[in-house]
């Protein structure tokens, strides 16, 4: 029997890491949201690990407030950096492998080609800097066992995100302006799930990966296909420019990540944006807001 640990459970790829889990044969799997562990707190993270004894953990819970984490450092260091630093330590120390689940934030965001998981990072708001740093705490702390597997634009079934808005604004408006100069890979939370299952049930040496929904579009054009995912004209969704929508926390204007590391190590490549976006429709009718 394989005992897998998921931390923040509650959110939307935490889910989907307990279904994609769920009767998997051989495997035990405890999802902790927030309220079950903060693991900001080492001595809750150590009693956890001693209760449990997992052989794998993945890492689901963060600070993802982008623009609240420009005035709140503190708060971020310590849901990026601190929590994640905790559970590597104890990792380690039960001899268990563990996934931080990391960010395209991490990138200055000014490449114009896929970034590869060894390209120089460069992080332009205090989200992105505090994502680093815990790639950093965990790589330091469990070099054997500890991975790090950079994703972006993630949208699921369970919380808030940017389908979700979409299809809430399709009904509400006539019209909407999307930004269409920032390009980046939609990933489809059951789907990385699906990914970060079979890493750590692979023989890939520890260290980071990449891995998105392959495939990259704007802000702009996703929307547009998701308007076509609920059956309503894309003409009424209309492109406008990041400066038209200033925000505390800068956003990268290119986020696509390179999955090469990932494919050498012979792992699965993930679904082509659209067609997993079209499948998250079919499975997951919690993307339309009701009537």
């Amino acid at each position: 029997m394989t005992r897998w640990l998921i931390t923040g459970a509650g959110g939307q790829l935490g889910v989907d890491l307990l279904r994609v889990l769920s009767g998997r044969d051989g495997v035990e799997a405890v999802g902790l949201a927030r309220a079950d562990l903060d693991i900001t707190d080492d001595v809750a993270v150590r009693d956890a690990f001693a209760e449990i004894r997992p052989d794998v953990v993945i890492n689901a819970a963060a600070y993802t407030a982008v623009d609240a984490a420009e005035t709140d450092e503190a708060g971020a260091t310590l849901g990026n950096e601190v929590g994640p630093r905790n559970l590597a330590v104890a990792a380690a120390a039960a001899g268990a492998r563990m996934i931080q689940v990391s960010t395209d934030y991490v990138f200055p965001g000014d490449a114009t080609e896929p970034y590869d998981e060894d390209a120089p990072t460069g992080p332009r708001s205090v989200y992105g800097r505090t994502k680093l740093a815990g790639e950093q705490a965990v790589l330091a702390a469990h070099p054997d066992g500890g991975y790090v597997v950079r994703t972006a634009w993630v949208y699921g079934a369970s919380g808030a995100n940017f389908v979700k808005t979409i299809a809430r604004l399709e009904r509400e408006r006539e019209t909407i302006s999307v930004v269409n100069d920032q390009r980046g890979s939609p990933t489809w939370s059951h789907d990385l799930a699906v990914g970060l299952v079979a890493l750590a049930d692979s023989t890939a040496p520890a260290g980071v990966y990449h891995c998105t929904n392959s495939g990259s579009t704007t802000w702009f054009d996703f929307a547009r296909a998701i308007f076509e995912e609920l059956g309503a004209d894309p003409q009424r969704v209309r492109p406008t420019s990041t400066d038209a929508f200033p925000r505390p926390a800068p956003r990268p204007a290119y986020s696509v990540l390179s999955d090469r590391k990932w494919r050498a190590a012979g792992l699965p490549q993930l679904p082509h944006w659209r067609d997993a976006l079209h499948a998250a429709f079919v499975a997951a009718p919690e993307l339309t807001p009701s009537a």
